[in-house]
């Protein structure tokens, strides 16, 4: 992505329209919004403190998710050997790549390259095999948040595709087939919570195709948002079964009750600050951020309208609002400053108390999601505050699901796939789910007279869980052969 500044003279507001030139207003937002900052090493980008307390909302929400779950974290080296990655084969073919290698030190020539993490199986699995012995010492499900490296040579996008980025990864060994699934699907559900429950981003689960999969994994899960203003998908978070393809190439092996030994099985998962680039594409408007309160790092803004007695006032309404992330703006700027600035920054509720509100012991309250006002009692505040927060997310994550909803089009043939893609939607099409199938739809539409042709990001996405009856007799839509399964095929970040 191109650096953009602001020109001199040009004021705080957005003056790029989404539906114009959605790239331009998305980055323009980034940095009016103060989230993010360039470097000089392109696609590295520094997270300013509005994005990481948001990043923070994030991880300690998904934190608490985990360790009711009996998730423990712990923190693992940044660095693998070259012989430690090529240890699993078909992963490290898939990163090769995108690993950033580090040669020397100093003005020495390393005698054995390292690596930089692009993910972490090949630091912890050696050590998982140290530290199992006997089925007595499982299950194993660690988790750490932290950075990973990888040298994207695709253009990048701050928050959705850059060369460094922050993460957790979770890391699972069990002593069972049937125990390391539930996992897979329980970690999966805890991604849609997050995203649904506090994000307000509709998302559906589903399993990768084997093309799409994770690399050494068994199969992969995913939860898939949608961008409306582009018609594409955004993996949001993935869970993968590793079966025992990792315990085998890494001898973690363990001792049954009845002596016998075997493989461990295992499962990784994942979540990213892609979520918060998602959030603000899907939510973002003209006038800024639209933060969906469970995850806003300041629920309520209060701006005094007045003498400094009203700066008094907010005070004390900002105390009397419990469990209610709130600061009173007292900065010398105008009124109407203010609430450009609290919009632009997506706060999603704003107090107005100005003399006139005050004589009627009430106050203007503006919902930043609809953008309208309403008054309020002042002694209704510490009630009606929580429950409009409550409302705001409720209505955020309804809108979007209903245009997610609007914008999936369920088609038979390869033509009506075409046209949904035409109008920026994704297809919901019967499929064979064979690779060499899947190959042949990428080549096709990159040749097509249509929107597809300059997109190279046409892809399945995922086979949701939740499947429509699909007839027997049903072709598949990219060739003559029956389909086994719907699958979501579309545009994707």
């Amino acid at each position: 992505m191109k650096k953009a500044t602001l020109k001199k003279g040009e004021d705080f507001g957005l003056n790029i329209k989404q539906e114009e030139d959605f790239s331009n207003w998305y980055q323009q937002l980034l940095i009016k919004a103060e989230l993010i900052d360039f470097t000089d090493i392109s696609g590295c980008y520094v997270l300013k403190p509005n994005s990481f307390a948001i990043w923070e909302q994030i991880q300690s929400t998904f934190d608490v998710m985990i360790k009711k779950d009996g998730v423990k974290n712990a923190y693992f080296p940044c660095l693998v050997t070259e012989k430690a990655l090529k240890s699993e084969s078909d992963n490290f073919n898939g990163f090769v790549p995108e690993v950033a290698w580090i040669t020397k030190c100093g003005n020495k020539d390393l005698d054995n390259v390292i690596a930089l993490r692009p993910t972490s199986e090949a630091i912890i699995y050696p050590i998982f095999s140290k530290w199992i012995r006997s089925y007595r010492d499982l299950p194993v499900r660690v988790n750490q948040w932290c950075n990973v490296v990888r040298w994207e040579m695709k253009r990048c996008m701050p928050f959705i595709r850059s060369r460094e980025f922050l993460w957790q990864e979770g890391h699972s060994m069990f002593a069972t087939k049937e125990e390391a699934d539930n996992e897979v699907y329980k970690v999966l559900e805890f991604y849609r919570i997050l995203y649904e429950d506090f994000l307000a981003i509709p998302v559906t689960k589903g399993k990768k195709t084997d093309k799409e999969k994770f690399a050494g994994a068994v199969y992969t899960t995913t939860v898939e948002a949608f961008v409306p203003h582009t018609g594409r998908s955004i993996q949001a978070a993935t869970s993968h079964s590793l079966g025992q393809n990792f315990s085998r190439a890494f001898d973690i092996k363990f001792e049954e009750k009845d002596h016998t030994t075997t493989f461990a099985w295992q499962n990784s998962w994942g979540l990213s600050t892609r979520s918060i680039g998602a959030m603000i594409m899907i939510h973002g408007d003209n006038q800024g951020l639209r933060l969906p309160p469970r995850i806003a790092p300041t629920h309520v803004v209060i701006v005094p309208i007045g003498k400094e007695d009203i700066v008094t006032v907010c005070h004390k309404i900002a105390t009397s609002l419990e469990r209610v992330r709130v600061r009173v703006d007292e900065s010398d700027a105008s009124p109407g400053s203010k609430f450009a600035d609290s919009e632009l920054h997506g706060i999603p509720v704003r107090i107005e108390v100005g003399a006139r509100d005050l004589k009627t012991s009430s106050v203007t309250v503006y919902r930043r999601d609809l953008q309208s006002k309403q008054t309020m009692l002042l002694s209704d505040l510490a009630v009606q505050i929580p429950r409009l927060l409550d409302d705001i997310h409720d209505t955020m994550l309804l809108n979007a699901q209903t245009i997610k909803k609007n914008r999936t089009k369920q088609v038979i043939t390869y033509e009506e796939f075409i046209v949904a893609l035409d109008d920026n939607c994704i297809a919901l099409v019967p499929f064979c789910l064979s690779v060499e199938c899947e190959n042949n739809i990428k080549t096709r539409t990159k040749s097509e007279d249509s929107i597809a042709k300059s997109n190279r990001s046409i892809k399945s996405l995922c086979r949701p869980l939740d499947q429509p009856v699909l007839s027997h007799d049903t072709k598949c839509f990219g060739c003559d052969n029956r389909a086994v399964e719907w699958c979501l095929f579309g545009k994707s970040y």
